[in-house]
């Protein structure tokens, strides 16, 4: 089944380096999370003040605001930290990074040439990841989602496909074997959970509804040649033998919006960040000195 929602490779890729990957930040969206069901108002914890101080370093201050910047910062690093630890691992690195810009400060290190110039990089850094979160992000709402949705749905085009199931042995000679038994009257289904050496055994040999070139040559065609409730001879593919009994063929349809839902939201948030790039780039000039580079760029869509 065919549902094309995902964007050029490389262009995801320059769109995902902003505030946090793409999935990450879809996940911590509203409108397209879907997270358990919220517990009840009276067992939810309480909202903590982002202004709440939780520790003072000599003058300075640490809130609580703080932590929540040191989280997302440190996100990839607090996957190793146990859960009922990381407060207390945030609030250490915070308390470090405090006593060492103070001693930084003091040296006169801030008023350096390199610092000056990593300040500005990370100040647009910060910018890059609020123009990202107050304009890019707020553009995925569920209208835009649902809009999308519509017409990825309107451009499906529907194929034949069939469900069957199959019992995967290593021989021929087992393969007739097993075909005699399930001719005598033993179900398909125990057959494969008897003699079946592939993980479908667990479930009757069921693979489920597929559709033309999702399986190896020599098991699809004999599989779509079948009428349904058909037996097929022992077939033979590069995994070993196999039987296929074919239980049902339709025409595909487009999957429901609540199976794809978090696919489609993040090709809405790959437009919006596209079409938000693309606004401010109409009115900036950007020359790169170097033509490979420039086309390199180019191709990538940056200029």
């Amino acid at each position: 089944m065919s549902f094309k929602i995902a964007a050029p490779a490389v262009e995801f890729l320059r769109a995902a380096l902003l505030p946090a990957v793409l999935a990450v930040s879809l996940a911590a969206t509203p409108a397209l999370a879907q997270a358990p069901e919220a517990p009840a108002a009276s067992e939810a914890p309480a909202a903590l003040d982002p202004a709440t101080v939780i520790a003072t370093v000599g003058a300075s201050e640490i809130t609580e605001g703080d932590l929540v910047l040191a989280a997302e910062e440190l996100a990839a690093e607090l996957q190793s930290v146990p859960a009922d630890q990381r407060r207390a691992f945030l609030l250490t690195v915070l308390i470090d990074m405090k006593l060492m810009a103070g001693a930084a400060r003091e040296d006169g290190l801030a008023e350096s040439a390199d610092f000056q110039k990593r300040l500005a990089y990370l100040e647009d850094q910060a910018l890059r990841r609020e123009f990202f979160n107050q304009i890019v992000e707020t553009r995925v709402t569920d209208e835009a989602i649902e809009a999308a949705y519509d017409e990825l749905a309107a451009e499906y085009v529907a194929e034949p496909e069939v469900r069957a199931r199959h019992i995967l042995v290593e021989s021929e000679e087992e393969a007739s074997r097993i075909r005699a038994e399930i001719e005598d009257g033993k179900s398909f289904e125990d057959a494969a959970a008897e003699y079946g050496t592939d993980g479908t055994r667990a479930t009757g040999g069921d693979l489920g509804y597929f559709s033309s070139g999702m399986m190896v040559p020599e098991f699809e065609e004999a599989a779509f040649a079948l009428e349904v409730g058909a037996l097929s001879q022992p077939v033979q593919s590069q995994f070993g033998w196999h039987l296929i009994k074919l239980e049902d063929r339709r025409m595909s349809a487009a999957p429901p919006l609540e199976q794809v839902r978090q696919q489609v939201a993040q090709q809405v948030l790959y437009e919006s960040y596209e079409a938000a790039i693309d606004e401010i780039r109409a009115d900036i000039e950007i020359s790169i000195e170097d033509a490979d580079l420039a086309a390199a760029v180019e191709a990538q869509g940056g200029i």
